[in-house]
């Protein structure tokens, strides 16, 4: 394989990628992350840890969130470091979907769960009344089990509908890469399996990439790989 083909087939990877909080050479500087992965193109990669072992720490360097206090983490074959803070924001918007535990996080209540769908699509310029974002918006809401629901505020579903509304929104923008962060941490079995269900069907189907950090097992196995995380560090 040359070296274009395989950079287009790692949808994400990390290069001696670590995260230090302090400062260096003192006792109380303390590495949070130090680690090397590649992720493929369609793939579902869980990483899977205790709290404290470096997953969040992970997941905000990964997806951008977080500056890596060195190495190189590349989404698609984008080196993150060189990139401004604006264009950062940019590719976050356009190239990554997030589903994140607390429902806070994941949706507005203020807009209506149809306009929380397609939000990404909004805050890119599009039009929020155009024909083709509400379609958009309908068709996702559709696939995951909430036709007809779009006009509803966000506060009048469960916790598990609001989940699956964030995987909605998650696909809206056709992203390379979705990074969920224990989203199904506080919903019942059923529930988190519908979730889970979801975020499986986005690489079967959409041939989309899931990067999922959890401390369930169960969770965990729903996905192609699994890395476990101890002490910051991948294996």
């Amino acid at each position: 394989m040359d070296t274009v083909t395989a950079v287009r087939a790692t949808a994400l990877s990390l290069e001696s990628v670590s995260r230090r909080y302090g400062r260096r050479g003192r006792a109380r500087e303390v590495v949070a992350l130090d680690a090397v992965c590649a992720v493929p193109a369609g793939s579902f990669t869980a990483v899977v840890g205790p709290s404290g072992s470096g997953k969040s720490t992970f997941l905000q360097c990964a997806a951008g969130l977080d500056r890596p206090t060195s190495g190189t983490v590349r989404i698609g074959g984008t080196d993150l470091g060189s990139l401004s803070e604006a264009a950062l924001t940019r590719l976050r918007r356009d190239r990554v979907g997030f589903v994140f535990q607390s429902h806070a996080l994941n949706l507005v209540p203020s807009l209506s769960i149809e306009e929380n769908v397609v939000l990404p699509l909004v805050l890119a310029g599009a039009d929020p009344g155009d024909a083709g974002v509400l379609a958009r918006g309908q068709d996702l809401l559709a696939r995951v089990g909430l036709a007809g629901r779009g006009a509803e505020s966000p506060t009048t579903l469960s916790g598990g509908q609001q989940q699956r509304v964030a995987v909605a929104r998650a696909l809206v923008t056709e992203p390379a890469v979705i990074f969920a962060d224990e989203p199904t941490a506080s919903l019942d079995p059923e529930s988190a399996a519908l979730v889970l269900g979801l975020l499986r069907d986005a690489v079967r189907i959409d041939g989309r990439t899931v990067v999922m950090v959890t401390h369930d097992p169960v969770a965990a196995s729903w996905a192609d790989t699994v890395l476990t995380m101890d002490g910051g560090r991948l294996r």
